[in-house]
């Protein structure tokens, strides 16, 4: 027999969790399963156990702060942002006092933020080291630890790309973009003082963001690139950072463990199926550059809850139709603006290192530029004009 329940989410990573706590209070039933233990619930999505610092935006803040989860959370604020491309000329700065806004973002770590979400009360039932198995539209099949258990959920939400349910229809769109990111806590000889640096190299962006008193590191290269990255000693490993790095924040004094991941965008077509919908990494999985993929997945979670407080049948053909029509735009300028950068910045042309940087210096020099960009890193496609 199955269990009825209006809202099965398929996935407990920092989206999912999010989703299940804005959930509270609306009325409707809601089940939250996450293939990892409630004691590791948020390990690494490696398990080397190495830092992967997160950027979060200011209005993910806001967000945070609406789901009680932003005060236990050790966030280092980004007050300013550099823009600057190896072997060219050219640079900008983003400055959080432009905006009017405290900050632009902030840098967290990925274990942390999932851990909080995980340890705030919720409403909604949570069943831990349990997978999705399958799902007919009808029927969800969910294997526990105990065995197996069936629901019939009014609506079924997927938000983790890493383990979609079986059955489910593969991307519509995959691109290899054939770079490896390589993840790492470093320590410099300066201190950061705030200042996030986006340096784009011909492999790929190098990207360091204030955390705590260090950096976190994420590293854009190709896969035999990442190779010898992490087979590099600690000592040869931080010579070859400085190098493509520069002097802007003096030596590399020390590397925690170092983890790496393959990059590739991923994303399904307009789904017209009722019943279920996808968020996060599941509805679409883009490159880290300027950090919007988590940032997107956020604001996901925080609409669907919205629509579904408000809605008696969530689940129903209107109501999926209307949550993929509210949220179309911002998906498809997210995945458009990320996809664009690696195309522009990724490579060694002569023509394009001379556009960008004149794009950079124009940027630089026009104020108003600065504070758009700013703002639809921060708030996504409602920047848009």
């Amino acid at each position: 027999m199955a269990e009825a329940v209006d809202i099965l989410i398929a996935g407990g990573g920092p989206v999912g969790a999010a989703l299940a706590l804005a959930l509270q209070g609306s009325g409707h039933s809601v089940v939250l399963i996450e293939a990892r233990g409630a004691e590791a619930g948020a390990a690494p999505s490696s398990d080397s156990g190495a830092v992967r610092p997160i950027a979060l935006s200011y209005a993910s803040r806001l967000i945070l702060e609406r789901l009680n989860a932003w005060s236990g959370l050790d966030a280092t604020p980004i007050e300013t942002i550099h823009v600057s491309q190896q072997g060219g000329f050219g640079r900008t700065l983003i400055r959080a006092a432009e905006c009017d806004l405290p900050a632009l973002g902030y840098v967290v770590s990925y274990v942390d933020l999932q851990r909080c979400l995980l340890a705030l009360p919720c409403s909604g039932g949570r069943i831990f080291g349990a997978r999705l198995s399958g799902f007919d539209g009808t029927i969800a099949v969910v294997q526990t630890q105990e065995g197996e258990r069936r629901f019939a959920p009014r609506l079924a939400v997927f938000a983790d790309g890493a383990r979609i349910a079986a059955g489910r229809a593969p991307p519509a769109y995959t691109r290899d973009y054939r770079q490896t990111a390589v993840v790492a806590s470093v320590k410099t000889a300066q201190a950061h003082c705030g200042r996030a640096w986006e340096r784009f190299t011909p492999e790929g962006p190098l990207a360091l963001l204030p955390y705590g008193e260090r950096c976190g590191l994420v590293w854009t290269v190709s896969p035999d690139g990442a190779a010898r990255l992490l087979a590099l000693d600690t000592p040869a490993f931080l010579a070859q950072l400085h190098a493509a790095f520069g002097d802007r924040l003096g030596a590399f004094t020390e590397a925690g463990e170092r983890a790496s991941f393959a990059l590739a965008l991923r994303y399904g077509q307009d789904e017209t199926g009722t019943h279920s919908l996808s968020i996060g990494n599941a509805a679409q999985t883009l490159h880290p550059v300027a950090g919007q993929g988590f940032n997107l997945g956020l604001r996901d979670a925080w609409e669907l809850a919205r629509l579904a407080r408000a809605a008696r049948e969530p689940g129903s053909d209107s109501f999926c139709a209307d949550y993929r029509r509210m949220r179309a735009l911002d998906r498809r300028a997210g995945i458009q603006f990320t996809d664009s950068l690696v195309g522009l910045f990724s490579n060694a042309n002569p023509l394009l290192r001379l556009g960008r940087g004149a794009g950079l210096l124009a940027l630089d020099l026009l104020p108003f530029a600065r504070r758009f960009v700013a703002r639809r890193m921060i708030y996504g496609a409602r920047a848009l004009p």
